[in-house]
């Protein structure tokens, strides 16, 4: 396990009292970090491709790394339904955020896959009767993301943009693992608000304003500075 559990108020209340970064300064890219911000842009620009042989074997790699004790019987199928997609092909709900929404999820399975799994299968908290569809909202997860650190912009001007770009050249892989902390935000805000389907607009939001907060923070450097990195379990 990675850091502990007893964080919600102490993550929700520290930020406010961490002083915050001067969005005027100068900020000037290295070069490694233009390189790991310019092949991140190049991820972000490729959709998915079910006529790409290397895609639909991501896809299956995502269902065995999901659920490794059932067989996928078709990669059009209603099986997708117990992961949270809305139909049977997965391929239609990724037409928003490309192929780097399953190089998410697939990324969250893989590197922190205790985590990933009490998220899937809801293991934790008192859950609602229309519960989030988890494949959906990771998807929605990758776009806010890419929202709030400005990727879609030649560089970026705000804060938690700038601080991204530092701990990216810690860390390449910074983006993927933000978003499993952003994922374990959100499940931690749907249990917090007591929220039910409908609602899922505004835990997104109160996810991204909390994240924002973090990421404006002085000393964030290394992705292990952000405080909500203690949610992670591997």
């Amino acid at each position: 396990m990675v850091g502990n559990r007893i964080w919600f108020g102490g993550l929700f209340n520290s930020s406010g009292r961490r002083r915050q970064l001067n969005a005027e300064k100068t900020f000037e890219l290295s070069p490694l970090q233009e390189r790991r911000l310019q092949k991140l842009k190049e991820r972000l620009n490729i959709p998915y491709d079910e006529t790409r042989p290397e895609h639909r074997e991501a896809l299956r790699a995502l269902w065995s790394a999901s659920f490794p004790d059932a067989e996928l019987s078709s990669l059009v199928s209603e099986q997708w339904k117990d992961m949270g997609w809305q139909g049977p092909n997965p391929s239609t709900d990724f037409r928003g955020c490309g192929l780097v929404g399953l190089e998410n999820l697939y990324f969250f399975a893989t590197t922190y896959p205790a985590s990933y799994q009490r998220l899937l299968l809801k293991k934790q908290g008192m859950r609602a009767t229309w519960e989030y569809p988890f494949a959906v909202a990771g998807v929605n997860v990758s776009y806010m993301l890419i929202q709030l650190l400005e990727l879609n912009a030649e560089r970026p001007k705000s804060l938690p943009g700038i601080n991204f770009i530092k701990v990216l050249s810690e860390h390449e892989d910074a983006f993927d693992v933000l978003y499993c902390i952003a994922f374990e935000m959100m499940d931690a805000q749907w249990l917090a608000m007591r929220a039910s389907y409908m609602q899922f607009n505004q835990v997104l939001e109160a996810t991204k304003q909390q994240l924002e907060r973090e990421l404006s923070l002085e000393d964030v450097s290394e992705i292990h500075d952000l405080p909500a990195y203690n949610l992670l379990y591997k």
